[in-house]
């Protein structure tokens, strides 16, 4: 009978062993993905509610100067035309050195009434958007100035008797802008509604950029 010692049981099974190197390291920052600092996170927000709040361009009115404003001129035309037609006959209807004179002085007066307010008319043009205000001078040399909406400080306007009369005014514009700090527009048509329109868009841009300032 067999004596001998049972065979011994085999090793468990140990646990792989586990692969050597360094620990895991947080990977740097990429190139151009660092953390930004204050002043560009504050950049950042201000393009980013830049691009949400900007909203297009708009024409809101056009104008420049009406004729009505020299009705003065044309009024003291006509009178002084028929004071000296009155003169002529008066004087001397068979007179015709009279009669020239007359002629001459009339057709000064009124040709010279009819030129300025071409002038006036050729080289004063306004337009105006919901975000800047843009004035056009010049006859042979044109000039364009832009003020921004938001750089109108006071608006106002005012009118004569006869310009009450007529339905026109001068608007007096006081701004920031360096080339134009106060801008007088005169012989405008609805003096009282544009120059409403204008302190409104005004009031309306500086909330809007206040808000937007404080939303940042």
């Amino acid at each position: 009978m067999s004596t001998g010692r049972p065979a011994p049981d085999p090793k468990p099974n140990q646990p792989a062993a586990q692969s050597a190197g360094p620990p895991d390291e947080r990977e740097p920052y990429a190139a151009g993905s660092e953390p930004a600092s204050a002043p560009g996170r504050f950049r950042d927000a201000v393009r980013a509610r830049q691009g949400e709040d900007e909203e297009p361009e708009a024409d809101v009115w056009q104008g420049g100067f009406s004729s009505r404003a020299m009705f003065g001129n044309w009024l003291l035309a006509g009178v002084v035309t028929l004071v000296l037609l009155v003169a002529v006959i008066a004087l001397g209807p068979k007179n015709w050195h009279l009669w020239l004179a007359w002629a001459v002085i009339s057709a000064l007066l009124w040709g010279g009434f009819g030129c300025l307010l071409a002038y006036r008319k050729l080289t004063c043009k306004y337009r105006l958007t919901t975000q800047r205000f843009i004035h056009e001078s010049g006859l042979l040399k044109r000039v364009t100035d832009r003020i921004e909406v938001i750089d109108i400080d006071d608006v106002s306007f005012e009118q004569r008797v006869i310009e009450r009369v007529v339905g026109v005014g001068t608007i007096k514009m006081l701004s920031s802008d360096r080339s134009h700090p106060v801008l007088v527009m005169r012989g405008i048509e609805k003096v009282k509604e544009v120059a409403s329109v204008i302190d409104d868009l005004r009031r309306k841009e500086r909330r809007r950029r206040g808000l937007h300032i404080e939303s940042i």
